[in-house]
């Protein structure tokens, strides 16, 4: 699949900003084997008095902006055109949780896709006995079968609920509550999966949404997501479930980055200097490219 990405992200203040700074993480990656990016850009308004680009620890594209002059808004478009072939899943090959604690215990990199960044409790996803109790009877002959066990249960048992929770809310919380929203269910997902000793792991990124039959795709109705992605064993890899929609990651899922949890790979961090609170907007526009043949 060919898209056609546009993001916008628009914040007022409520009093002007006498400085700032800020990190952004937005822009998708090029993943071998998995998506391709074509083109990108990124544009602020105002116009930052610095700004720099660079991968952290995760590969994840990071711009870092700073501001020294007053200002009451700030406007952030991000642009890209990308192409996305996952592989289709093939037989299973991941191992029982034994074999796989086994197979944990002989890797021996730290690198940013080691499995062992993505087993101990985090900041979103600390280890919950609830939680992991609740994992516990999602386990099944594999790995990758547990993974898939446990998305389809976070499907059927939890209500999509935008107003129940927050960007600070913790996997815990929003298991007690039931509901919450995709940060929501794949940091409990990531919770229940580490504390049945399977590393898993947060993934940032775009998902195509498509419109009832008949009706018009809305402009700026698409969305921010987040999935997950569970480390299988060595010969199965890393592999991605989305718990919101109950599947795995498809076509449609567009990455931008990978974390522990979403404060690895939020879209934007940042300090300010000014007084009180501020109101944020955000569109988004995955739009299916369809190239004509000649």
């Amino acid at each position: 699949m060919l898209y056609d990405i546009r993001l916008h992200l628009h914040y007022d203040y409520a009093a002007a900003a006498g400085g700032g700074r800020h990190q952004i993480r937005v822009l998708p990656s090029t993943i071998p084997g998995v998506q391709r990016v074509i083109a990108a850009s990124l544009s602020f308004a105002p116009a930052p008095n610095e700004r720099s680009d660079f991968s952290d620890f995760f590969g994840n594209i990071v711009t870092s902006i700073a501001f020294r002059d007053a200002h009451d808004e700030l406007d952030i478009r991000m642009s890209a055109r990308v192409s996305v072939s996952r592989p289709e899943p093939g037989l299973d090959v991941s191992p029982d949780i034994g074999r796989l604690r086994q197979e944990l215990a002989a890797v021996r990199s730290l690198a940013s896709a080691s499995p062992h960044h993505f087993l101990a409790g985090s900041a979103h996803s600390g280890l919950d006995g609830a939680i992991t109790s609740y994992a516990q009877d999602s386990v099944g002959t594999s790995a990758a079968g547990t993974a898939m066990n446990l998305c389809n249960r976070i499907y059927r048992d939890f209500t999509y609920d935008g107003e129940a929770t927050t960007v600070r809310t913790r996997a815990s919380d929003a298991f007690r509550l039931k509901r919450g929203v995709c940060q929501d269910f794949s940091h409990i997902m990531i919770a229940g999966l580490r504390g049945l000793g399977i590393p898993a792991g947060y993934v940032s990124g775009f998902l195509r949404t498509i419109p009832p039959k008949g009706k018009p795709r809305l402009e700026g109705a698409d969305a921010m997501h987040a999935w997950v992605k569970v480390w299988c064993g060595r010969d199965a890899g890393w592999q991605e479930f989305d718990p919101t929609n109950g599947m795995r990651a498809s076509n449609d899922h567009i990455t931008v980055g990978y974390g522990r949890d979403y404060s690895d790979v939020a879209p934007i961090v940042g300090v300010l200097k000014t007084t009180g609170g501020q109101v944020g907007e955000q569109a988004v526009d995955v739009i299916p490219v369809v190239l004509e043949k000649t």
